[in-house]
């Protein structure tokens, strides 16, 4: 995930607070849990900004919403609990592109734990619609090289694209 991509997401979570009036810390993270952007809206409390980084860590390494490992623990797997760097409270959502992580939002210090999970939704899916969009808008075109004028070119030790889009799909 790129420092822009965060901030879409994290300027799509913090508009979805502010029209609740409510408070939390928003917290993004890349794929590998490591924080990339936090905001801590006025009045939160001062713990919301480890839970929703916790939040966010959890759901990038489990790959999961934390809301499904909170209901895991609440069926009866509480050794779960003793795993290191692991929160599993509601408000976390991975952040998923043609359905690969590339990071999670991390929501606490909203109104409720519902209301974590849909504002990290909301910045998750944010981030999901605008990276398609641009995606589609930015495509190159593709040249491509038959398997013999690639084998022909290596064995002169000739340059195999000059820049030039003959051949483009």
């Amino acid at each position: 995930m790129t420092l822009d991509g965060a901030k879409k997401v994290m300027a799509t979570a913090t508009a979805l607070a502010k029209k609740y009036h409510t408070t939390g810390v928003i917290a993004i993270v890349d794929d590998g849990g490591n924080l990339m952007h936090l905001e801590r809206l006025d009045n939160t409390f001062a713990a919301g900004a480890n839970i929703s980084i916790g939040k966010a860590r959890t759901a990038a390494l489990f790959k999961r919403p934390t809301k499904f490992l909170e209901e895991v623990i609440k069926k009866g797997r509480t050794a779960m609990v003793a795993l290191n760097d692991f929160t599993p409270l509601q408000g976390g959502v991975p952040i998923l592109i043609d359905g690969q992580i590339v990071g999670a939002i991390g929501v606490s210090g909203a109104a409720s734990a519902d209301q974590d999970e849909e504002i990290a939704e909301a910045g998750a899916s944010a981030f999901s619609s605008a990276s398609a969009s641009s995606t589609e808008s930015s495509s190159l075109p593709v040249t491509y090289f038959d398997k013999d004028t690639v084998a022909a070119a290596f064995a002169k030790g000739a340059v195999l694209f000059d820049g030039a889009v003959a051949g483009t799909i």
